[in-house]
């Protein structure tokens, strides 16, 4: 027969499971202010499109300014959307900022693997301080690069062309850096292998480290899309021509056609976010796992 239990051992059973219920407490209350704090930032990140996008959807009739302001609009309307198309060549700027950003995108991912992987899979003298010199140049602000560029794309007579927009964003020192780090994880027992059987240095990087390190070049074609699609000040700099203009000279021109009508304003800027979103939505299951990458091995 079981032996009764005594007030003594209760009292000890209790005394030993206090802590551990405590501990479980004190951990919930931890996740619960991380999600708290989690869910006040992200409403602080998404106020400001919030805003814009219901300041698009409002009737003329609607008081954009109002106090205290009015997140849902009284009366919902896509007639903003229409009418900014209608104002401006709107297609013609989003086939130009298209094709920027697919080639800019397309040359980034192909150069910056290309230089990242003698970087990170061969031994040369002076590897080291070829790397640390392109890291470097992080710290040079592009404003200070923007006249010796500009002098070089007028002497080339890439004005008001594509290739003007697209080249001096061919490559990132950011783009070959995370590339470089993709690399490195990767066994160095693969391309042993490979060149035993015959392969040489371009079939290894195409064919085997390439399919590996898909979750960075993924992470690098966002960061580059991001960057190339709302890019304003090299393309005013570059461009006079207004056909050649990208969305973001477009809206600008639009700020001084509908200086007063804020609606049309915000139309067009949620329509110039959108293409940046769809991007990111598409692509977003590899980009945590491409922007993690690389971080154990230096």
């Amino acid at each position: 027969m079981e032996a009764p239990v005594t007030d003594k051992k209760r009292q000890s059973i209790t005394t030993q499971t206090r802590p551990m219920m405590n501990m479980k407490n004190k951990g919930r209350i931890k996740k619960l202010l991380i999600y708290l704090l989690l869910i006040i930032v992200a409403i602080g990140m998404l106020g400001p499109f919030l805003w814009l996008l219901a300041t698009a959807l409002k009737s003329g009739h609607e008081n954009i300014f109002s106090y205290p302001p009015k997140f849902i609009p009284e009366s919902p309307t896509l007639d903003n959307f229409s009418r900014v198309m209608d104002a401006f060549p709107f297609w013609t700027y989003l086939m130009n900022s298209t094709i920027v950003g697919f080639l800019t995108v397309l040359l980034n991912v192909l150069f910056c693997s290309f230089a990242a992987y003698p970087l990170a899979r061969m031994k040369f003298k002076g590897k080291n301080i070829i790397f640390i010199l392109i890291i470097s140049t992080m710290m040079i602000p592009f404003q200070l690069l923007m006249i010796p560029i500009y002098i070089l794309s007028l002497d080339l007579g890439l004005k008001n062309t594509y290739a003007g927009l697209i080249l001096p964003h061919a490559t990132t020192a950011f783009g070959i850096f995370l590339m470089r780090q993709a690399f490195i994880t990767i066994p160095y027992e693969l391309d042993e292998s490979a060149r035993m059987d015959g392969a040489n240095s371009f079939q290894i990087w195409w064919r085997i480290l390439l399919p590996l390190v898909k979750p960075s070049m993924v992470t690098l074609a966002i960061f580059t899309f991001v960057m190339a699609w709302g890019d304003f000040l090299w393309p005013l700099i570059i461009l006079d021509d207004q056909k050649m203009y990208t969305l973001p000279l477009g809206l600008n021109a639009l700020t001084g056609l509908f200086s007063a009508d804020w609606r049309m304003i915000a139309a067009g800027s949620v329509i110039s976010v959108l293409p940046i979103i769809i991007f990111f939505l598409i692509l977003q299951r590899y980009f945590i796992k491409g922007a993690t990458s690389g971080a154990v091995k230096g």
